[in-house]
């Protein structure tokens, strides 16, 4: 891409930042650009975040119906997935699907929900609660 032709969009995920982005000036080298932003970009980070939003609002509802563990909530509010909450805890991934389950999820130990709270940045009286729907 052309200097002059690096989006300047004002993007809303940009938080009225700018981005560093390479583009090629007019002797055919890389220089640094700031971009405040692209309209397709700021769009499909929306829909990005909304559908995070949505799946943390289901796992909120499924908590609260007893499907499955605080854990899938607080998880997805933090946005984690069971592949980076198993690389951040150093549990292994089938070990956090067995933890998402209420029944299990309930005999874990003390050593165990600690590991959940120093990754998730949350108490354990916030680990082990819901908020309200």
């Amino acid at each position: 891409m052309k200097k002059q032709h690096v989006p300047q969009d004002n993007s809303k995920s940009y938080q009225g930042q700018n981005k560093l982005l390479y583009a090629v000036d007019d002797n055919g080298h890389y220089e640094g650009v700031k971009s405040s932003g692209w309209e397709v970009e700021s769009f499909a980070t929306q829909l990005a975040v909304d559908d995070l939003n949505e799946q943390t609002e289901y796992a909120l509802q499924q908590a609260h119906a007893g499907e499955v563990s605080p854990l899938a909530y607080h998880m997805l509010a933090r946005r984690f997935d069971i592949a980076s909450l198993s690389a951040a805890t150093g549990f292994f991934q089938w070990q956090i699907k067995r933890h998402l389950r209420i029944a299990i999820f309930n005999k874990l130990n003390d050593k165990q929900l600690h590991r959940y709270c120093d990754t998730l940045k949350i108490s354990r009286e916030t680990l082990l609660s819901l908020p309200s729907q």
